[in-house]
């Protein structure tokens, strides 16, 4: 066995083939190109889709959205509301199954640009995203907003 063979799994870390970020990944890509069906196939059984965490205009409640019927009401809220969507992350930090990105999520809709800044959370299980979670904050996003 070479030494990286023995290291421990939080070490010498393969950033480009880790579960989560394959799966973030794909979870990007088929947000930018509106693949509605792709980005919920994307999703285990049981996901839980949270953008933003805690209450928001998509969800008052702030209990997430559950499961596929739910991520895809979550989808019908707010991607598809929009004209495109970019991910500007700056940096990525991956623990266990999870990976973490800092940046922005820079929404186009209705001629405006809007520009959620914070950190953007992926896991992922057997391949596939168990949780999507997104810390930003609403009313800074919301001032954001201006003329494309």
């Amino acid at each position: 066995m070479t030494a990286a063979e023995e290291a421990p799994a939080y070490l010498n870390i393969d950033r480009e083939n880790h579960p989560a970020v394959v799966a973030g990944r794909r979870s990007r890509e088929f947000v930018e190109s509106r693949d509605k069906q792709a980005w919920i196939d994307n999703f285990a059984p049981d996901a839980i889709v949270q953008d933003p965490v805690g209450p928001s205009m998509f969800d008052p409640e702030g209990v997430g959205f559950r499961g596929y019927d739910r991520i895809s009401e979550f989808w019908d809220k707010s991607i598809a509301a929009t004209e495109s969507i970019e991910f500007r992350f700056d940096e990525e930090i991956i623990c266990g199954n999870e990976v973490a990105y800092i940046g922005s999520i820079v929404t186009h809709i209705a001629g405006h640009v809007s520009e959620a800044r914070g950190v953007f959370t992926y896991h992922a299980d057997s391949g596939r995203l168990s949780a999507l979670r997104a810390y930003w904050e609403v009313e800074r996003t919301i001032n954001s907003v201006r003329k494309a």
